[in-house]
């Protein structure tokens, strides 16, 4: 089989920082089970990798999308716990936290309303 090299494959990528990720991401998929879009014939699997982004056969942003999932943690909730917010507040720095924010922000929302309230007229009203 030919060789395939960085330039055979930057059509499908935007550089090759992004075609390290995307190709260890198949390498990944390809380990997984995946089948794979090209003749594996006896190349490795990184070999594969490369050969199917150089194709233009596989979906780039398909890949793009799980090698962003795979990087992403599943928040797990504790046993009976029905929802995340219950979760997240178990900790009393985060609860301290949240309670300043949610202060901060209502006493944001309440100066914009006030300030928001002497420039618009009243419906009824007439402007001279």
């Amino acid at each position: 089989m030919a060789r395939t090299t960085n330039s055979d494959t930057l059509p499908f990528v935007e550089s090759r920082y992004e075609l390290g990720m995307l190709a260890s991401q198949r390498v990944r998929d390809l380990n997984g089970g995946a089948q794979p879009v090209v003749d594996k014939g006896d190349d490795k699997l990184t070999v594969v990798a490369l050969r199917e982004i150089a194709t233009g056969k596989l979906d780039m942003n398909e890949v793009r999308h799980e090698f962003v999932q795979s990087y992403k943690e599943t928040p797990v909730l504790p046993d009976g716990e029905e929802s995340l917010e219950i979760a997240t507040t178990e900790d009393p720095k985060l609860r301290e936290i949240d309670a300043e924010l949610e202060d901060a922000l209502l006493d944001d929302g309440a100066v914009v309303a006030e300030e928001g309230e002497d420039d618009t007229p009243d419906a009824g009203e007439d402007e001279e």
